[in-house]
C-alpha cells in the first residue's frame, strides 16, 4: 500500500493514520545533537553499540542489529536464517493477514527469493499452529522460516501472550524451522499484558523490534537474535545498503524512546476510550481485540473504507483505510483526550450523513464525556 500523498489536515493529535506519525520532542532532539558517534560500518559507533546492547538485554537475546526500518529487519530475518550464500532460497510461512504478507510480500519475494506460503490466522492473530504443522510436514528440505506478528495489526492490534507464541514455535521447531517474530509493536504487547518484552520474545529465534512507532523515535528498527545469527545479518545489511556511518545520531533518539516504554499504557487507555465512543455511534462496528493495545478498527454500514476515510479527512481527522471496510485509528503519544473526542465527533458527523443514521448526543456515549456540541477543535 503506497503512503497517502494528501497533506495532513489539522493538528497532529487528529492524525491517526499510524503510530509512525510521532514527532521527536525537545529531549530527543537534544540527545541527537549531543550524541557521541563513530562509524557503525566499522563497528565503532558507541551510541549504536549501547542501543544494540540495551535492546538485546530488553528482549533477552544475545545480540541486536540496528536497521533503518523494521521492514529491512524483516527482510534480513529470513536471509540470515537461511544460512550462508548458496544455501538456497527459504520458504517463508506467514499469516495471511499479517503485515509481512499484507504490506511486505513483494519485497520479501523480490529480495530474498523466498516462496511465501500463507496460512489462516486464528481470531487472536496467531497463524493456525495445526495448519503450519501440516504445511511443514510436507517440506522439501529447503530452509523454512515461520513468522508471526505481535501485536496483530489486522486483528485490531491484539497482543499475543508467550503461550500463543510457544504454541506456534513448538511445531515449527519440531520440523527444524526458524521462528521469526515480527515484534514491531512488541513493546505495546508487553505493556498491555503486564510482562517484559523478553518473555514474549523467548519462544522465537529472531525478533524485529521497532523504536519508531509508539515509542516515538524518528527512525529505526532492530533485528535481534543469537550472536552468530546477528553476525550474518550484519553482513547482509551491508549488502543491502542498510549500513549507516555516524548512526549514533539515530541511536541517541532511540535510547530516549526506550525509556518511554511504560508510557504506552496511556496510549492504550486513549484507544479504549476511542473504541467505546465509536462503538456507541449508529451504524458503527468496532473490531474488539481480546487483549487490546493502541489500535482501533471501525467501519460504518454503507461506506467503503476509502469513503469513510475521505469523509473523515474532510473533517480534519486522518485514518488508514483497510480491507473489509474498516478504517484504522492508531493511537500514539501525540493524541490526547481532546483529539479522541474530536475523532468521535467526526465519525458521528459522517454517520449522520448515512441513511437511517442520527447525530450522536452526549447521552448516547458510555460515560466518557464525549459531546458532539463541544467547541474543541475538530
Amino acid at each position: 500500500m503506497a503512503p497517502d500523498p494528501t497533506p495532513t489536515a489539522g493538528p497532529p493529535r487528529l492524525d491517526f493514520r499510524s503510530d509512525t506519525r510521532t514527532l521527536p520532542d525537545a529531549r530527543m532532539r537534544a540527545a541527537t545533537a549531543a550524541a557521541e558517534v563513530g562509524d557503525d560500518v566499522y563497528g565503532d559507533d558507541p551510541t549504536v553499540a549501547l542501543l544494540e546492547a540495551r535492546v538485546a538485554e530488553l528482549l533477552g537475546t544475545g545480540a541486536a542489529l540496528l536497521t533503518p526500518t523494521s521492514t529491512m529487519a524483516n527482510l534480513l530475518a529470513p536471509l540470515a536464517a537461511a544460512g550462508p550464500p548458496g544455501t538456497g532460497a527459504p520458504r517463508l510461512v506467514v499469516g495471511e493477514d499479517s503485515h509481512m504478507a499484507f504490506l511486505e510480500a513483494d519485497g520479501l519475494r523480490r529480495f530474498t527469493g523466498a516462496e511465501l506460503l500463507t496460512v489462516a490466522q486464528r481470531p487472536d492473530g496467531l497463524p493456525d499452529p495445526a495448519a503450519v504443522e501440516a504445511l511443514l510436514a510436507g517440506g522439501d528440505g529447503r530452509p523454512t522460516v515461520v513468522c508471526l506478528e505481535n501485536t496483530s495489526m489486522m486483528r485490531a492490534g491484539n497482543a499475543l501472550d508467550a503461550g500463543a507464541t510457544r504454541a506456534l514455535a513448538g511445531p515449527a521447531h519440531r520440523h527444524g524451522a526458524h521462528v521469526h517474530l515480527d515484534g514491531a509493536r512488541l513493546a505495546n504487547a508487553a505493556v498491555a499484558l503486564g510482562v517484559g518484552p523478553a518473555e514474549l520474545a523467548a519462544p522465537a529465534d529472531s525478533v524485529t523490534f521497532s523504536v519508531s512507532k509508539g515509542l516515538g523515535a524518528p527512525v529505526g528498527g532492530l533485528l535481534c537474535g543469537s550472536p552468530a545469527y546477528i553476525a550474518r545479518a550484519r553482513e547482509l545489511r551491508t549488502a543491502l545498503g542498510g549500513s549507516m556511518h555516524q548512526a549514533g545520531v539515530v541511536a541517541a533518539a532511540a535510547l530516549v524512546a526506550l525509556e518511554r516504554l511504560p508510557e504506552l499504557a496511556a496510549d492504550h487507555a486513549s484507544a479504549a476510550a476511542l473504541a467505546d465512543g465509536l462503538a456507541a455511534l449508529p451504524g458503527a462496528e468496532v473490531m474488539r481485540a481480546p487483549r487490546p493495545t493502541n489500535m482501533v478498527m471501525a467501519r460504518l454500514a454503507g461506506l467503503t473504507a476509502e469513503e469513510c476515510a475521505g469523509r473523515l479527512a474532510a473533517l480534519g481527522v486522518r485514518v488508514l483505510p483497510l480491507p473489509g471496510g474498516f478504517v484504522r485509528f492508531a493511537v500514539h503519544r501525540a493524541h490526547d483526550m481532546i483529539g479522541v473526542r474530536a475523532a468521535v465527533r467526526a465519525m458521528a458527523a459522517v454517520a449522520a450523513g448515512l441513511p437511517e443514521a442520527r447525530t450522536t448526543t452526549e447521552g448516547d456515549l458510555p460515560g466518557r464525556g464525549y459531546s458532539t456540541t463541544s467547541t474543541e477543535e475538530a
